[in-house]
């Protein structure tokens, strides 16, 4: 853009400087105007912002520099002297006089083209001057001669005005399609405005000697920069062709600049096609053979000019790489393979030019070696075809896979129901010896007792004995037939003891002796009852004397079992709370949480890591728990129609499917015959069994005696449906039987899913592990304000998620799956002992109970039909399905028990925790808890990383070769940002906006985005390998 160049270089362009300066008016006034001076220059908007931050002093002195620029010409007076130029009545020497002034007049149009405000460029270019047409026109009237030189040096001939004649057919129409886009194949020759004649071609001549190619190229560059003279130039029939055509020009300036021009235009949205368009244009006027031709002879003849050689090859890149469909850049590519591009680049690829080597290396970096692309697309078809025959494999394997997971469920299932059985017998076998030893215990105690008595008889008889001897005593027998004590010594009987034998024991004594006696004594009374079993021994009864004690002062059990007080925690630090819903005391007899020992857990954690992580930093936070239409059949106007005309309707549908008449279809049912009748036809004709009035009617249409043939179809077989014996009964049991041994498989895997998961839940060590630790963690944090507890609901474990770190970058999940690889790796893989927790969480028991019910209730149907009447089909399903469905009832038992004592191990309630939403937390928990493993070895990773980053860093610091690694690392971080730019539209493309063309030729952007596309191609070579192929 030439606007701000204008400020400074306007000394050139005034008539003369005011020597004064005019005083600053007030702010609001000096807006307007600087303004007004804004749009004038037209500059772009980062440029117009630039000024605006100006002060209001330099915005005055810009005002007052534009009201003091005075335009030298106005558009017409250039125009007018270009077209005296042109003008072919001019004689030769008057000719002469005037071109002399026409390099100047064409410098002076540049300089108000590049200098001047956007009107007068405007003016230049509207509809009265036409000023792009005359520069077109000018254009080509100064390389007529040029042209016509070189054709007569391409033959060998002379000039002739037949070989002029020739050349008026040198530029070619431009069509645009509806897009905007050209079609090469419209292209037309069109006739010179003014057919050379011999004396046109003489002045061509002479305005060839000079600068005014050169100079109307740059004119042309100055309109092209502003996005309306853009749209103009791409417009225009001829102005890109002569452009082009230019390039036969001699001098090496003229050709660099119209290279630098026409790559500007390659990059500009649009400008690729018009570019390649106008080549195909210079192959016809030039007699190329082929297309780039005289541009490849002027690129390896000039190889003393650097610049143009810069220029060429930079074309060359632009044409080649920035086109977005790989097919066609291939095929660019191949043009200037054929031309002798590759051979001349190796040779040149040495230069000594910087300049050219960058573009040199940018080509063929960015060469397609097509052979090795179709080596390598080979080579993914055959490992495409590989993938497809592995994931075929994978396919059957998984299916196999599932196969076997099915079979393994019901083995465990009925491992599981085996196990169960073996435990009630086990329990009836310890009741049974528990009774026994207490009764044998029992009976030993009162044979010791009887023997202690029996020994302490033989030793009173034995003492009484002796004392008789002695004289002591004598032994008379009373009347009544007990045995009196008479002491010799004292007279009379004696009632107390004798030589400390106890009175109670001479009892026994008389009574043994009288019963030895002559006289028979009356029998003695029957004995009293066996006493009551006896309390356990000593130990035992001081063991449960104390836990009684124990009991009361807990006053938490109402059974015998004691349980431990636990002591509270003390922490160093607040800890977050949580808030998991813990298990009263007296609930957890008989569960999981009786099993664990939490406090020994926390003997074996590093707690004063654990309050590091979790402290709170002031309060903490409150965890959050509430986290086709059918046709109406065409009826016989005779016909009679009982039934309700919907009705009637859908029943012919659905006796449509069966493709028998009413007869054969009634005849099956009364014979439950399944084969004849599909088992969805009964279901569907389920929805047809006659109404009371319906049967009311058509009994009534029969009592009249009239013609069944008069009504329609549906009717008739209505009639003979409703004659059916029990036809509801009927019609269900066919159901039944149909619809049984899919029940049944259906019905099976549920329940070995449940049976086998209980199982695998309730009989895991690691699960119990898992849940001491947790428990363990959770009544350290909790302890300080809401005591220990002895145990949580299941629940609990999703809140471990919600319970977070002092910096909330780690969750008490994450902490726990920490604490188990580092203090419990033996833990690590515990979900691999939740076997089918999966498939259980899908399966609704209530739901799965009531089918097995309703089962039951339909055999029951079935043997009573059976029972009523002898039917051949039934007995045999008799016979069959009795086994399954009593297999299918005891295992739908099994698996009540089973998920019952799961859910209870678990301190939770069978009627308020179903499958769907037992399982399902566990299913929850190990996702959770892989994911939490997961993202703690990334967190390990990333800081062994950054630790290897800041050693590195600090070895750099003493290490000779850093730059070298500073220069690698850069090169990295530059292939990581190609590859990350590679996913949006690499072509660089720009739109004709102002001052565009002036910034890709001068701002170096086409070498800079040329190197990106060298990046970005270089990576992403091989995604395009296939679409090649194709």
């Amino acid at each position: 853009m030439g606007n701000i160049e204008s400020v400074d270089g306007q000394s050139e362009m005034k008539h003369h400087i005011m020597p004064l300066k005019v005083p600053m008016p007030d702010p609001t006034e000096l807006e307007e105007r600087f303004a007004i001076v804004l749009n004038s220059m037209n500059l772009p908007p980062d440029k117009a912002r630039l000024l605006r931050q100006y002060d209001n002093e330099k915005k005055w002195d810009l005002i007052c520099d534009q009201e003091r620029f005075q335009v030298k010409n106005p558009p017409h007076t250039y125009i007018q002297k270009l077209r005296g130029y042109l003008d072919p009545r001019v004689t030769r020497k008057k000719f002469r006089r005037r071109v002399q002034e026409s390099t100047k007049v064409l410098r002076e149009l540049e300089i108000s083209l590049r200098t001047n405000h956007i009107g007068w460029v405007r003016e230049f270019l509207n509809d009265e001057n036409r000023g792009l047409d005359i520069l077109v026109e000018y254009l080509s009237f100064a390389q007529c001669a040029v042209m016509l030189d070189f054709e007569g040096l391409e033959n060998g001939e002379d000039f002739s005005l037949d070989n002029a004649k020739s050349w008026s057919r040198s530029i070619e129409d431009l069509h645009q399609n509806g897009c905007n886009t050209l079609v090469r194949s419209a292209r037309q020759s069109v006739l010179r405005a003014y057919p050379p004649s011999s004396k046109t071609i003489k002045n061509s001549r002479l305005v060839s000697q000079k600068d005014d190619v050169h100079v109307c190229i740059m004119c042309l560059r100055a309109i092209m920069n502003y996005q309306y003279g853009f749209n103009l130039v791409m417009s225009h029939a001829h102005a890109v062709n002569e452009i082009a055509l230019s390039l036969n020009n001699k001098n090496p300036r003229t050709k660099a600049l119209v290279l630098e021009l026409l790559a500007a235009v390659c990059l500009v949205r649009g400008g690729h096609e018009i570019i390649l368009s106008a080549f195909d244009n210079f192959k016809e006027v030039c007699k190329e053979k082929h297309r780039f031709e005289k541009l490849m002879e002027y690129f390896r003849s000039e190889d003393g000019n650097i610049d143009f050689m810069v220029a060429c090859m930079q074309f060359i890149n632009i044409v080649v790489h920035s086109v977005e469909d790989m097919n066609f850049r291939v095929h660019l590519q191949y043009e200037f393979t054929k031309l002798g591009l590759d051979d001349f680049l190796e040779k040149s690829k040495h230069t000594e030019s910087d300049k050219l080597s960058v573009q040199i290396q940018a080509y063929l970096d960015n060469v397609f070696d097509v052979g090795g692309l179709l080596e390598d697309a080979e080579t993914k078809n055959v490992a495409l075809e590989k993938v497809e025959e592995l994931e075929e494999h994978l396919s059957h394997v998984k299916e196999k896979l599932l196969d076997v997971e099915n079979e393994t469920m019901m083995k465990v299932a009925d491992l599981e129901k085996q196990l169960l059985h073996k435990d009630k017998e086990l329990t009836a076998i310890k009741e049974t010896y528990e009774s026994t030893s207490s009764q044998v215990h029992t009976l030993r105690r009162m044979i010791q007792e009887k023997d202690a008595a029996f020994q302490r008889h033989n030793n009173i008889k034995k003492q009484l004995l002796e004392l008789e001897q002695q004289g002591t005593i004598r032994l008379r027998k009373q009347p009544d037939g007990d045995i009196a004590i008479e002491a010799l010594g004292g007279g009379g009987l004696v009632g107390g003891a004798v030589a400390g034998v106890s009175l109670g024991d001479l009892g026994l004594l008389t009574a043994s002796m009288s019963g030895s006696g002559a006289v028979a004594s009356p029998p003695p009374p029957p004995p009293p009852p066996p006493p009551a079993p006896p309390l356990p021994s000593e130990g035992t009864e001081s063991e449960n004397s104390l836990e009684n004690q124990l009991c009361i002062k807990c006053n938490v059990y109402s059974s015998v079992v004691a349980i431990r007080i636990k002591k509270p925690l003390k922490t160093k630090f607040r800890l977050p709370i949580f808030n998991w819903t813990a298990l009263k005391p007296n609930q957890i007899n008989g569960t999981v949480f009786n099993e664990i020992d939490d406090e020994r857990v926390l003997e074996e954690l590093d707690l004063e890591k654990f309050e590091e992580l979790f402290k709170t930093k002031a309060q903490g936070p409150v965890v959050d728990l509430l986290c086709s239409k059918s046709k109406v059949p065409h009826k016989a106007v005779n016909k009679v129609q009982l039934l309700d005309a919907n009705r009637s309707k859908n029943l012919a549908i659905t006796l449509r499917k069966a493709n028998k008449t009413s007869e054969e279809i009634c005849k099956a049912i009364q014979m439950f015959d399944l084969k004849a009748l599909p088992v969805d036809f009964v279901e569907c004709l389920m929805r047809f069994l006659p109404t009371e009035a319906e049967s009311k009617l058509l009994r009534q249409y029969e009592r009249e005696r009239r013609p069944l043939d008069q009504l329609a179809e549906e009717d008739r077989f209505m009639l003979l449906f409703s004659k059916i014996e029990r036809l509801t009964q009927r019609m269900s049991i066919i159901t039944f039987v149909g619809n049984f041994n899919d029940n049944v498989n259906m019905l099976t895997p549920q329940l070995n899913a449940i049976i086998a998961a209980s199982a695998s839940v309730k009989s895991s060590p690691k699960l119990k592990k898992i849940l001491e630790i947790i428990l363990a963690v959770g009544n350290y944090m909790n302890s300080s304000k809401r005591g220990s507890v002895y145990g949580f609901k299941l629940q609990s474990l999703d809140l471990l998620l919600d319970t977070k770190s002092t910096d909330r970058k780690m969750t008490l999940l994450h902490y726990i799956a920490l604490v188990v690889k580092e203090k419990y790796p033996e833990l690590a893989a515990f979900y691999n002992e939740l076997h089918f927790v999966d498939k259980a969480a899908a399966v609704s028991l209530e739901n799965v109970l009531l089918d097995v019910r309703e089962l039951g209730k339909g055999m029951d149907l079935v043997r009573r039909e059976c029972s009523l009447h002898d039917h051949t089909v039934l007995k045999g399903f008799l016979q069959t399905s009795d086994t399954q469905l009593d297999k299918l009832q005891k295992d739908a038992k099994t698996a009540e028990e089973a998920f019952s004592n799961v859910v209870l191990y678990f301190g939770e309630s069978p009627k308020t925790t179903p499958p769907s939403v037992f399982f399902p937390v566990f299913v929850r928990f190990i996702k959770a808890y892989k994911e939490a493993v997961e993202e703690n070895e990334q967190r390990k990773k990333q800081e062994e990383a950054m630790r290897e980053k800041l050693l590195a860093q600090e070895a750099k610091q003493h290490d000779p070769k850093v730059q070298a690694q500073k220069k690698r690392q850069q090169q990295q971080e530059m292939i990581a940002e190609l590859r990350r730019r590679q996913a949006k539209d690499h072509r660089p493309v720009y739109e004709g906006k102002d001052g565009t063309i002036e910034d890709i030729i001068t701002g170096g952007p086409v070498v800079q985005n040329l190197n990106q596309l060298s990046g970005i191609f270089r990576v992403n070579i091989l995604h395009y390998i296939y679409i090649l192929v194709i």
